[in-house]
């Protein structure tokens, strides 16, 4: 094993965990997840079945990705994100064959305590901003936030690296 997971924290059999990956206080990675290099993943996340985090990726405290999340490489999920996987959910009508993909493109940005409801896709270095709704799938260098999140404008990959945006 060449990752580290904290002693208060669940990693079932067959999930599978990269390199040099760090899992801390509270967190349950169920059986079919897949995490891979070079990840940290804070307190108190859950990761389901069938979610798959790319490689360089940082999921901040209190998270909970569930079946359909697909997270791509240098992701970075601020606290206290919510994901959804089915738009119209009813304790009382089992709705678990129509679960929904939501896929978060490279590079993405997701600001704390956004909601990302599911079936949309986060295109390549889009940033959202904190407190953000997603009801629709977002394209790539964008710059969105609100309820619901709008495109506020587009955002570089080498100046987002910066933190500064690129619109005008």
């Amino acid at each position: 094993m060449k990752y580290y997971v904290h002693e208060s924290s669940y990693v079932d059999f067959g999930a599978i965990i990269g390199d040099n990956t760090k899992i801390w206080h509270f967190c349950h990675i169920m059986s079919k997840a897949k995490i891979g290099e070079n990840c940290n993943i804070g307190q108190n996340v859950f990761v389901a079945d069938d979610v798959s985090v790319g490689n360089n990726c940082k999921i901040q405290n209190n998270v909970s990705l569930y079946t359909g999340v697909i997270i791509e490489d240098n992701v970075f999920i601020g606290p206290s994100v919510v994901f959804t996987n089915i738009r119209n959910p009813r304790s009382f009508i089992n709705r678990k064959d129509e679960y929904m993909k939501t896929i978060i493109k490279v590079g993405s940005t997701i600001g704390a305590n956004s909601t990302i409801v599911c079936g949309v896709s986060i295109g390549e270095y889009s940033f959202i901003g904190a407190g953000s709704v997603v009801t629709k799938t977002i394209p790539p260098y964008s710059f969105v936030y609100g309820n619901p999140a709008k495109i506020e404008g587009k955002i570089s990959k080498d100046l987002m690296e910066k933190g500064t945006t690129g619109d005008s």
